[in-house]
Protein backbone atom coordinates (compact mmCIF):
# COMPACT_ATOMS: atom_id res chain seq x y z
CA UNK A 1 0.00 0.00 0.00
CA UNK A 2 3.05 2.23 0.42
CA UNK A 3 3.48 2.08 -3.25
CA UNK A 4 0.14 3.92 -3.79
CA UNK A 5 0.62 7.82 -4.52
CA UNK A 6 -0.93 10.59 -2.55
CA UNK A 7 -0.91 13.13 -5.15
CA UNK A 8 0.20 13.64 -8.85
CA UNK A 9 -1.72 10.61 -9.27
CA UNK A 10 -2.84 9.58 -13.45
CA UNK A 11 -6.36 11.16 -12.97
CA UNK A 12 -5.35 14.00 -11.15
CA UNK A 13 -2.41 14.94 -13.50
CA UNK A 14 -5.17 14.36 -16.56
CA UNK A 15 -7.65 16.55 -15.15
CA UNK A 16 -5.60 19.29 -13.86
CA UNK A 17 -4.26 19.06 -18.02
CA UNK A 18 -7.77 19.48 -19.27
CA UNK A 19 -8.70 22.51 -16.75
CA UNK A 20 -5.44 24.01 -17.65
CA UNK A 21 -6.51 23.82 -21.79
CA UNK A 22 -9.72 25.35 -20.88
CA UNK A 23 -7.58 28.39 -19.41
CA UNK A 24 -8.10 27.61 -15.81
CA UNK A 25 -5.57 28.41 -13.20
CA UNK A 26 -5.29 26.90 -9.68
CA UNK A 27 -3.32 25.46 -6.83
CA UNK A 28 -1.54 22.48 -5.54
CA UNK A 29 -2.11 20.68 -2.62
CA UNK A 30 -3.45 23.69 -0.20
CA UNK A 31 -4.39 23.23 3.46
CA UNK A 32 -7.84 25.65 3.66
CA UNK A 33 -8.91 24.35 7.41
CA UNK A 34 -6.99 26.25 9.96
CA UNK A 35 -5.64 24.37 12.25
CA UNK A 36 -5.99 20.86 9.88
CA UNK A 37 -3.24 18.68 8.23
CA UNK A 38 -6.33 18.11 5.16
CA UNK A 39 -5.49 19.30 1.86
CA UNK A 40 -7.31 19.61 -1.31
CA UNK A 41 -6.22 18.17 -4.33
CA UNK A 42 -7.01 21.66 -6.56
CA UNK A 43 -8.02 24.82 -4.95
CA UNK A 44 -9.60 27.70 -7.05
CA UNK A 45 -8.87 30.64 -4.49
CA UNK A 46 -11.03 33.26 -6.74
CA UNK A 47 -14.16 31.13 -6.72
CA UNK A 48 -14.05 29.40 -3.74
CA UNK A 49 -13.96 26.02 -5.51
CA UNK A 50 -11.88 22.97 -3.50
CA UNK A 51 -11.34 19.61 -5.89
CA UNK A 52 -10.86 16.33 -4.47
CA UNK A 53 -9.62 13.51 -6.19
CA UNK A 54 -10.42 10.61 -4.24
CA UNK A 55 -8.97 7.37 -5.20
CA UNK A 56 -12.36 4.31 -4.76
CA UNK A 57 -10.16 1.80 -1.99
CA UNK A 58 -8.93 4.30 0.19
CA UNK A 59 -12.20 6.57 0.27
CA UNK A 60 -14.79 3.90 -0.06
CA UNK A 61 -16.19 4.25 -2.95
CA UNK A 62 -19.54 2.40 -3.64
CA UNK A 63 -19.21 0.99 -7.21
CA UNK A 64 -15.37 0.12 -6.39
CA UNK A 65 -14.72 -0.02 -2.73
CA UNK A 66 -13.26 -3.36 -1.89
CA UNK A 67 -12.11 -4.36 1.59
CA UNK A 68 -8.84 -6.69 1.52
CA UNK A 69 -9.85 -10.10 3.51
CA UNK A 70 -6.57 -9.67 5.40
CA UNK A 71 -7.10 -8.08 8.60
CA UNK A 72 -10.87 -7.08 7.50
CA UNK A 73 -11.50 -5.44 10.40
CA UNK A 74 -8.43 -3.07 10.59
CA UNK A 75 -8.91 -2.23 6.91
CA UNK A 76 -13.14 -1.62 7.36
CA UNK A 77 -12.46 0.72 10.13
CA UNK A 78 -9.92 2.68 8.21
CA UNK A 79 -12.21 3.34 5.41
CA UNK A 80 -15.13 4.26 7.12
CA UNK A 81 -12.81 6.92 9.30
CA UNK A 82 -11.93 8.15 6.06
CA UNK A 83 -15.13 8.17 4.93
CA UNK A 84 -16.23 10.65 7.71
CA UNK A 85 -12.89 12.84 7.48
CA UNK A 86 -14.18 13.35 3.96
CA UNK A 87 -17.74 14.34 5.32
CA UNK A 88 -16.29 16.21 7.87
CA UNK A 89 -13.93 18.20 5.37
CA UNK A 90 -16.85 18.91 3.19
CA UNK A 91 -19.19 20.04 5.83
CA UNK A 92 -16.27 22.52 7.66
CA UNK A 93 -15.68 23.74 3.73
CA UNK A 94 -18.87 24.38 3.10
CA UNK A 95 -19.50 26.45 6.07
CA UNK A 96 -16.50 28.74 4.95
CA UNK A 97 -18.07 28.87 1.64
CA UNK A 98 -16.61 26.94 -0.40
CA UNK A 99 -17.89 24.86 -3.04
CA UNK A 100 -16.50 21.23 -3.01
CA UNK A 101 -16.38 18.67 -5.79
CA UNK A 102 -14.81 15.25 -5.19
CA UNK A 103 -13.93 13.37 -8.46
CA UNK A 104 -13.48 9.58 -8.39
CA UNK A 105 -10.65 8.08 -9.62
CA UNK A 106 -12.71 6.03 -12.15
CA UNK A 107 -14.71 8.73 -13.68
CA UNK A 108 -13.68 10.01 -17.10
CA UNK A 109 -11.18 13.11 -16.88
CA UNK A 110 -13.09 15.10 -19.47
CA UNK A 111 -16.22 14.64 -17.68
CA UNK A 112 -14.63 15.56 -14.40
CA UNK A 113 -13.05 18.73 -15.71
CA UNK A 114 -16.32 19.69 -17.02
CA UNK A 115 -18.37 19.49 -13.96
CA UNK A 116 -15.07 21.74 -12.19
CA UNK A 117 -14.81 23.99 -14.91
CA UNK A 118 -18.72 24.41 -13.88
CA UNK A 119 -18.38 24.60 -10.97
CA UNK A 120 -15.82 27.43 -10.93
CA UNK A 121 -17.50 29.36 -13.77
CA UNK A 122 -20.71 29.73 -11.14
CA UNK A 123 -18.18 30.64 -8.53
Amino acid sequence: MRAQRERDTGIERAIRSLLHARGLRFRLHRRLLKGSRREVDVVFPGAKVAVFVDGCFWHGCPEHGTCPRNNAEFWRSKIEGNVRRDRDTDARLKADGWTVVRVWEHESPADAAARIADAVERG
